[in-house]
């Protein structure tokens, strides 16, 4: 649902988007209210204080609600079916073996990162975190300490690679409205989100990784099996079976699968788009459609069924595992999905526009300029996204008069996705999925990814200025 023309000024609005954001917090954080009916509560007060016609209401809380489970309820789905073979079998564990004795137990944090910013290329945040969630898991209980550790290093890098470097849909969009170059913002953009990470995800989120100590969670996983399983018999009883470990190799492969097929789908649609493929090859709209996310996740769920299964379990089985995995991740999806909702109907509001207008011209650097409202929205309405590319069309008509450089235009990119990043709380169903994936409550949620955001993004907006200056 689309913006309304806002009934009240950006004052007014930002009240009423704080007051919800504090009645949130003291209906789950205070009086334990579930998180996902507090969500669509808050939800409904909210469109109805923010000024929405009630007859839109209804439209505006399932349009948040809608989106949002569209693009996470398949990715996370899969993804669990996924991890739970993977685990189940000792996959994670034998690739967890492998980075540690590659990198040392003390770099294992730096070796998930880095693996992280590896995958994160082609693979949307919430899809790549939920394909390595197993692994992250299964390094954590080998070590033991705080999940955190492990997890948040792990989650900021594919938070840098999303919100930086083409070809994820916000820097490219946010280049293509400001009138940039896309291959210069990709080769400016891998050096500054790996330094970005490295100085405001990795060193902060093992800091407090240390500092909050969150047990493991089996909610997605079961308890360890450590190589001895119950292999479901497909009727309902089960042996206990040693199982056979599969190899380093396939289970790397299984992992490379969905990030080789949605790469494809990225490198066809950029060849598409500069008219190297035609718009009605068929063969290249097969290539692109089995590079589609959730259908990747599809494929890369069925390979892992042929190609684990032998020696290991049966086919009912398998379905047995997948089945027991799915449960646990209803309320996961419907929080996030709520999430979704309360910052879609923030967007419905009005408040974007409201705030964009305010700011529009306040007399500041461009590039600082930039940073400020990405921030004022992110924080506003809670889409990243939405943050980067509504600042992008805002500012794009003073990029154009000003006749920046394409190098200058990545920067101010760069500064965009930094503002689009920080401070990720309550109206960012992102900050939902981490929460319930970690097994942490809403106040760690704040004092640990939300801090670890912030200073990512502040790091990103540190090194586009520095640049800024010097290029």
């Amino acid at each position: 649902m689309e913006a309304i023309e806002p009934a009240y000024g950006a004052g007014v609005l930002l009240l009423i988007a704080a007051v919800a954001v504090a009645l949130l917090l003291f209906l789950i954080m205070k009086v334990k209210i579930h998180a996902f009916v507090a969500l669509v509560a808050v939800s409904l007060l909210t469109a109805v204080a923010a000024g929405i016609p009630l007859a839109d209401v209804p439209a505006a809380l399932m349009s948040g609600f809608s989106g949002t489970l569209g693009s996470v309820a398949l990715l996370v789905a899969f993804g669990v079916m996924l991890g739970r073979l993977l685990e189940y079998t000792g996959g994670a564990q034998v690739l967890a073996d492998t980075l540690i004795n590659r990198f040392g137990e003390k770099r294992a944090p730096l070796a998930l990162g880095i693996a992280a910013l590896i995958f994160g290329f082609p693979i949307f945040f919430d899809a790549g975190l939920v394909v390595f969630l197993p692994i992250i898991f299964t390094v954590a209980r080998r070590f033991g300490g705080s999940i955190l550790k492990y997890g948040l290093p792990t989650a900021g890098a594919f938070a840098a690679m999303h919100a930086i470097v083409p070809p994820h849909p916000g820097p490219v969009a946010a280049a293509d409205l400001m009138g940039g170059d896309i291959g210069i913002t990709l080769l400016l953009g891998i050096p500054v989100a790996i330094i970005a990470w490295f100085v405001g995800a990795y060193l902060v989120g093992t800091r407090l990784g240390d500092r909050f100590d969150v047990d493991i969670p089996d909610l997605l996983f079961g308890e360890e099996n450590a190589g001895v399983d119950e292999t479901a018999d497909g009727s309902g009883g089960s042996t206990a079976v040693r199982t056979k470990v599969p190899a380093f190799g396939v289970v790397l492969g299984l992992l490379l699968l969905p990030f080789l097929l949605i790469a494809l789908n990225t490198v066809v649609g950029t060849l598409r788009t500069g008219g190297q493929i035609a718009d009605d090859a068929a063969w290249a709209s097969g290539l692109q459609l089995i590079g589609q996310t959730p259908v990747a996740l599809l494929i890369t769920v069925i390979a892992a069924v042929v190609v684990l299964s032998p020696g290991r379990f049966t086919i009912p089985a398998a379905t047995k595992l997948m089945d027991e995995a799915l449960g646990p991740i209803a309320a996961i999806i419907l929080i996030t999905g709520a999430g979704g909702m309360f910052g879609g109907v923030l967007r419905a509001s009005g408040i974007g526009q409201a705030l964009t207008e305010s700011l529009s011209d306040v007399g500041l650097p461009l590039i600082l300029q930039a940073f400020l409202i990405a921030t004022a929205l992110r924080v506003a309405q809670g889409s990243a996204t939405v943050a980067l590319t509504t600042t992008a069309g805002l500012i794009s008509a003073q990029v154009a008069a000003e006749g920046l450089s394409d190098v200058k235009i990545a920067l101010l990119v760069f500064a965009v996705a930094a503002g689009a990043t920080v401070l990720s709380h309550v109206n960012d169903s992102g900050f939902w999925l981490v929460s319930r994936f970690f097994g942490m409550d809403e106040k760690t949620t704040l004092k640990t990814w939300t801090v670890m955001e912030t200073t990512l993004g502040l790091a990103v907006f540190v090194l586009a200025a520095l640049l800024w200056l010097v290029l």
